[in-house]
């Protein structure tokens, strides 16, 4: 059983401080913990000078009986690979096979066969390779990052409730008499708008055609803004929508709530009193 790499505390740290998610920072702080050890051991793990690299390849060449100027792999070459400083298929092929061992050949950049019967899968300790599925994504879990909030929530909104209950008086009210028809008879505020618009509108079209018609507008709002953006900032059309929708009812409610008086009639709150009651 292979034996457990221990993580470089202080890497993982640094990483999980700076919002990397805890799955990738654990395995840099492995792979950090190895390349210490290694390090301490004397490993020269660093990238080669150019000027080494560049000489290595060159001998590769000639002992190959290539051509041209070896450079760094990636400047001004061509796409034949002929020259021009990047690795032909041939070369690139006989540098793995000379890294594996087998003929004899020298190796570039990798330790000769003869000494060395490993593969180069080897090199890397399995501890440190990644194995990525799928890509990668930082990720928030549900505990204690969202259940953690919405506990606290309930407990301020809970609290508040109860100040409420305690200070404000609503009881209930007597049995209903029809003969006795209270002057003003509304409706509990969140039905408020409804029966504004009742005031203005026949019932079938303020108690079903116009909720319908919002329903169906809101039910299309995803069919008609398709945008993918999930920032607030980005969704217009869906904050139009929303802000329009909370101001037209929020007035509703307040007319119906402080402007109505008795039989239902329109009133200012400072001419003939309040007519709102809990």
């Amino acid at each position: 059983m292979a034996e457990e790499v221990q993580i470089d505390q202080e890497v993982y740290d640094r990483l999980i401080a700076a919002g990397t998610s805890e799955r990738i920072a654990r395995a840099k702080a492995k792979a950090a913990s190895v390349r210490k050890a290694k390090i301490a051991e004397g490993a020269n793990l660093g990238p080669r000078p150019a000027e080494q690299a560049t000489k290595a390849l060159e001998e590769f060449r000639s002992s190959h009986g290539g051509g041209g100027t070896a450079v760094a792999t990636k400047a001004g070459a061509d796409e034949a690979g002929n020259g021009g400083g990047r690795l032909t298929p041939e070369e690139r092929s006989a540098r793995v096979a000379a890294s594996l061992g087998g003929n004899g050949n020298t190796s570039i950049g990798v330790p000769t066969s003869s000494q060395h019967t490993h593969r180069l899968l080897a090199l890397v300790p399995p501890a440190g390779i990644q194995q990525v599925q799928s890509k990668q994504m930082d990720k928030v879990y549900t505990w204690p990052h969202l259940l953690l909030v919405e506990f606290v929530a309930l407990l301020a909104m809970g609290s508040l409730l109860l100040i409420v209950s305690f200070f404000l008086d609503a009881p209930l009210g007597s049995l209903a008499n029809p003969n006795q028809v209270p002057a003003i008879n509304k409706a509990p505020w969140y039905f408020m708008g409804l029966q504004e618009l009742l005031r203005y509108f026949h019932p079938m079209v303020a108690g079903v055609t116009l909720p319908g018609v919002a329903v169906v507008m809101l039910m299309a709002i995803p069919y008609l803004d398709k945008n993918p953006s999930a920032r607030p900032e980005n969704r217009k059309v869906a904050n139009m929508a929303f802000t329009f929708f909370l101001t037209f009812w929020t007035v509703l409610v307040i007319i119906g709530s402080f402007l109505r008086g008795a039989g239902y009639e329109w009133v200012w709150p400072w001419t003939q009193g309040l007519g709102f009651t809990l």
